[in-house]
């Protein structure tokens, strides 16, 4: 008997259980045998992607960086099979207070800025590497902020910006580092009242988290749970609570052209190594 497709997720909250269930029940009335296993954080389930352990791994963007370093060290091929639709073309932004005296990036130098944890790309690594293409670097020029909460979830885990959110309306910080989708978020529960800030400085689009592909992994399983992932529909009663669940309308193929500023990023501190190794001396998943 032959084993069934195996993906790996990052357990971020207790409801990833109750999604990835109804995934593998899903998948399995279609005729394709899918199981999962859960992770307490990224890195593991990358390096057991790469080992062959697991088939398929929802990975952030960050996880899909070192994936990829990993695989070209081992000259593996590595792919991406499927996206949310709400993976693609986001942004980070950097608010300030409504009534605060900074109007420019530059205004930052001697600040405080606040941030998510040091492994989340949208609200710690882009949002700083957009700082120092403008010439401003917290830690050199200011005093950074890091709220370090559900580090090795890499910033699936929103509480380090939350409380970023909050330093910044309680006066501790002078800039809190976001990601847009919870800077609207943050502006409808409360945590941000309505016109209490304005966006100061907003990086380019990039892509979220993506379905990686083991090198391992049996083609032709993966084109049909690729197959099957894309014909789910918002109409169909079964998928729809699955779909909200996990955030999207839609799934939509895979993509991998815009994580250039992620890698830019990681390779500018070092996050990882070109080969994959971890290299930042503060993160400890």
């Amino acid at each position: 008997m032959s084993r069934p497709l195996l993906l790996g997720a990052v357990a971020y909250d207790p409801k990833v259980v109750t999604i990835w269930d109804g995934f593998r029940a899903w998948f399995r009335a279609r005729g394709l045998d899918l199981d999962y296993v859960l992770y307490s954080h990224y890195e593991r389930q990358v390096e057991d992607l790469l080992a062959g352990r697991i088939d398929l791994a929802w990975n952030s963007p960050l996880a899909w960086i070192r994936a990829e370093r990993l695989a070209r060290a081992r000259g593996l091929p590595l792919r991406t099979v499927a996206m949310r639709d709400t993976d693609r073309d986001l942004t980070s932004v950097i608010v300030v207070r409504a009534d605060s005296d900074l109007h420019s990036p530059g205004d930052l130098r001697g600040r405080t800025v606040a941030t998510g944890a040091v492994d989340s790309p949208q609200a710690t690594l882009l949002p700083l590497a957009l700082l120092r293409g403008l010439g401003v670097d917290p830690e050199a020029d200011g005093t950074l902020l890091r709220f370090d909460v559900g580090v090795g979830l890499h910033g699936d885990h929103i509480g380090g910006e939350r409380d970023a959110a909050t330093a910044l309306l309680a006066g501790r910080a002078d800039a809190a580092c976001l990601i847009d989708a919870n800077l609207l978020l943050f502006g409808r529960d409360g945590t941000l009242p309505s016109a209490s800030v304005r966006v100061l400085a907003q990086t380019e689009p990039y892509d979220h988290c993506n379905m990686s592909v083991a090198p391992q992994a049996d083609p032709a399983l993966v084109d049909q749970f690729g197959e099957l992932l894309l014909s789910m529909s918002y109409a169909d009663d079964s998928a729809r609570p699955l779909l909200d669940l996990e955030g999207l309308k839609e799934w939509l193929p895979g993509r991998t052209d815009r994580y250039a500023a992620l890698d830019q990023a990681v390779s500018d501190t070092g996050f990882y190594d070109p080969d994959g190794a971890l290299g930042a001396d503060d993160y400890r998943p």
